[in-house]
């Protein structure tokens, strides 16, 4: 058998250096190519106020390709995949920060580059009246929504650069 180069092993692959909100960045492999989303799932997922994942299901961890223990004390921000607009997670962390229930359509990057979309719901957990994190749940995305969030969000970006 033949030895494959660098190049060959990472040509599908694109290098993209992904920016977040707390002044970090990191390098990430992104490759074109969709995981669909497995029916009769939720994927669940909770993090601290500052956005740490503190809990996660097994579907969570099937479908990021992470294992549960690389996921657990992470930042949620490693799922965010580089065509996702910032606006969308201002608007999501905002929105449920206020205690109000938020919905929307994201494109999530997994461990090997691949992506995956998703309808998310995302709550904020209170305890003896005080806010204490954030639960996400996420579900099978209806694909007209998110042809259309395609294409939302390419102009979103853009606009951001």
């Amino acid at each position: 058998m033949e030895d494959m180069t660098i190049q060959q092993v990472q040509e599908p692959y694109v290098r993209h250096l992904q920016h977040y909100y707390d002044g970090s960045s990191r390098y990430v492999l992104v490759k074109d190519e969709e995981v669909p989303f497995p029916e009769g799932k939720l994927i669940v997922s909770r993090t601290d106020l500052q956005g740490t994942i503190t809990h996660c299901n097994q579907a969570f961890v099937d479908m990021s390709g992470y294992t549960e223990a690389e996921l657990i004390g992470q930042p949620h921000y490693i799922l965010r995949h580089p065509d996702m607009p910032r606006a969308a997670f201002q608007d999501a962390w905002e929105t449920a920060g206020k205690g109000i229930k938020w919905h929307g359509y994201v494109k999530n990057l997994r461990k090997d580059g691949r992506y995956y979309w998703v309808y998310a719901t995302i709550i904020l957990n209170m305890r003896n009246g005080q806010p204490v994190g954030l639960t996400s749940v996420r579900r099978k995305p209806s694909r007209a929504k998110v042809e259309s969030c395609i294409a939302l969000y390419a102009q979103m970006k853009q606009a951001e650069e």
